[in-house]
């Protein structure tokens, strides 16, 4: 592989500890559930393909499953597709269906929930949804505020956008599809999420949730971007070749969170990289008024 990612040329020597702890969640995970009861959230991402191969290092059997949402890079189905014994689900609605019936996701995931439900109350009763107020506030339904959970005064704009905003896009391409397969097959998934990805997940501190309404494991949570890179190094893990044409993450190719932080964004980084696409969601779909409504380079 013609490696152009400098966190790979770069990366230094495993942290063992990291390591072997991340080992011991999954083998217990696996001793509580057995290797026919759990199964590996396999993306085609860097995280997800450094847990799969420290999963299957442990249990070579174990299943991977990837859910193809229908908005993944190519380079990411056809590694996935290399991969044997893994699963592959679908969503019952596609993405153009889901925006066009839920709205845009943009911002992020929480900001898009507070502005789609600020814009669609229906009552003005705080105990019932939220009140109407200058400040945006939510309150919770037992009527306590969380100052956190407000609309960002960058985005309060976005309530007069001239189309719909939903956070509901990753629950009906991604959650909905692996819920019915855990209802289906019994499994407990191990999912490769890092407490560094967000604040929404770092909040989320506990590795393995054995008692939750979803048990589900998250052996990578106190791993780092820069982690993942010295394991795939040292142990030559290959990984999709995206990450080598500058994507430094991949996920569906449309998603609009986070992508006021990134210089290039993915739309720019798919206008040269796979301009096939790029013109199918500028044009085709009509991000191009998203963007320009959100002001947006692309």
């Amino acid at each position: 592989m013609d490696n152009k990612n400098l966190r790979y040329v770069n990366a230094g020597p495993v942290d063992s500890e990291k390591l072997e702890y991340t080992r011991e969640l999954i083998r217990c995970w696996v001793d509580s559930w057995g290797v026919k009861g759990v199964y590996v959230a396999f993306s085609g991402g860097k995280d997800s393909t450094v847990l799969l191969h420290i999963a299957r290092q442990l249990y070579p059997g174990i299943l991977g499953v990837f859910n193809n949402t229908g908005l993944e890079l190519p380079e990411i189905n056809a590694f996935v597709r290399s991969y044997d014994n893994v699963v592959i689900l679908r969503p019952k609605m596609p993405f153009h269906k889901v925006i066009k019936k839920y709205g845009w996701p943009i911002i992020s995931k929480e900001q898009a929930q507070f502005i789609s439900e600020f814009r669609n109350i229906k009552s003005e009763d705080p105990k019932h949804a939220r009140a109407k107020s200058p400040n945006l506030l939510r309150l919770r339904w037992f009527g306590r505020p969380n100052g956190r959970s407000k609309i960002s005064e960058n985005w309060k704009f976005a309530v007069d956008a001239p189309f719909e905003i939903s956070h509901k896009c990753c629950d009906k391409l991604k959650k909905e599809p692996a819920k019915r397969f855990e209802k289906q097959t019994g499994r407990k998934p191990m999912l490769g999420v890092m407490a560094s990805e967000s604040q929404l997940r770092s909040q989320r501190h506990i590795c393995n949730l054995y008692d939750a309404k979803r048990p589900i494991s998250k052996p990578l949570l106190r791993w780092s971007e820069q982690d993942i890179w010295n394991y795939i190094r040292e142990f030559k893990v290959p990984y999709c070749k995206a990450y080598d044409q500058g994507w430094e993450r991949t996920g569906c190719i449309f998603c609009m969170y986070g992508i006021h932080k990134d210089s290039p964004n993915r739309f720019q980084i798919i206008k040269k990289t796979h301009p096939k696409l790029y013109d199918f969601c500028i044009n085709k779909l009509g991000a191009r008024d998203v963007l320009d409504f959100m002001g947006i380079p692309y």
